[in-house]
């Protein structure tokens, strides 16, 4: 627990779309059947991508068969999203020109968010609870985070939050321009990566701290802080290990990870990963 113990761990698991929940599996699955199973975390934090594989690490799920699932073909229903993220980051970078602050640039990315053509809020929980089910918070501190498309807030879900599961994971994974702002508690929120891809920074007071990102964000972003400063930040207190997708992996991630048809070849650019990062994590860990 953060702030807690000697001996506390956490992990921390970034956003990167339907590719980076994969190749996140594929890497933790490929680390544990080698004897480095960091599901036992004092603490997990989980943005985007990440609240969804730290939903179901937390749900006790079996890694393998969470791996298995990833291989398996795209089921023809799945829904899909042709989204050109080029443009997108474009419209989103022309509408932060002049912002006075992050908070207030989230803000206006929540502006675009809550005025974009999406499906139904009903639909977008309905494909997220197709892949974490409708869990109850887990007895392990598990954190997830957002941002209030309102007032640019960030936001983090816990199991004291009496938000359910589903609904913080939802609201954690909803891409701005891409998926609905989700409602919770009469506000809407969107993807906790709009303040940082990653937001490491939330395991301040852990002594080891493990981030696995399957994209790295940008250096000098308006929205929030950038992967380097929240590591730097981290290691005032903590050991920091990172562990960020390879070149393998990004080819597999292509130009859209939130393609249903990356999940398989992510998923196993993970997996060979975990071989060239076991020794390094193992000794982290340990």
């Amino acid at each position: 627990m953060a702030g807690g113990s000697t001996t506390s761990r956490a992990l921390v698991l970034g956003g990167g779309g339907i590719a980076g929940v994969a190749w996140e599996i594929g890497l933790l699955s490929g680390l544990a059947v080698q004897g480095v199973d960091v599901r036992s975390a004092d603490l997990v934090v989980g943005t985007s991508a990440g609240s969804v594989v730290g939903a179901l690490v937390r749900g006790g799920h079996d890694l393998e068969q969470l791996y298995a699932t990833q291989l398996q073909p795209v089921p023809p229903d799945e829904p899909t999203v042709d989204v050109d993220l080029v443009a997108l980051m474009t419209g989103i970078g022309a509408a932060l020109a002049g912002a006075a602050g992050e908070q207030e640039a989230r803000a206006r990315v929540g502006e675009l968010a809550l005025h974009a053509d999406t499906v139904p809020e009903a639909d977008r929980r309905a494909a997220i609870a197709s892949r974490i089910g409708e869990p109850a918070w887990p007895a392990e501190r598990l954190v997830v985070t957002a941002v209030d498309t309102a007032d640019g807030a960030f936001t983090t879900f816990d199991a004291g939050s009496g938000v359910p599961l589903l609904d913080a994971v939802t609201a954690s994974c909803a891409v701005p321009g891409v998926w609905p702002p989700i409602t919770v508690g009469g506000r809407r929120y969107m993807d906790g990566g709009m303040r940082s891809a990653t937001n490491a920074d939330l395991a301040v007071g852990c002594d080891r701290v493990l981030v696995v990102a399957p994209v790295e964000g940008f250096a000098d972003s308006p929205l929030g802080p950038g992967l380097a400063a929240e590591l730097d930040e981290l290691r005032r207190g903590s050991a920091v290990h990172l562990v960020v997708a390879d070149d393998l992996a990004r080819a597999a991630f292509g130009a859209n990870p939130l393609d249903p048809r990356t999940r398989e070849p992510s998923a196993r650019a993970g997996r060979a990963q975990a071989d060239a990062v076991l020794a390094g994590v193992r000794e982290f860990w340990a």
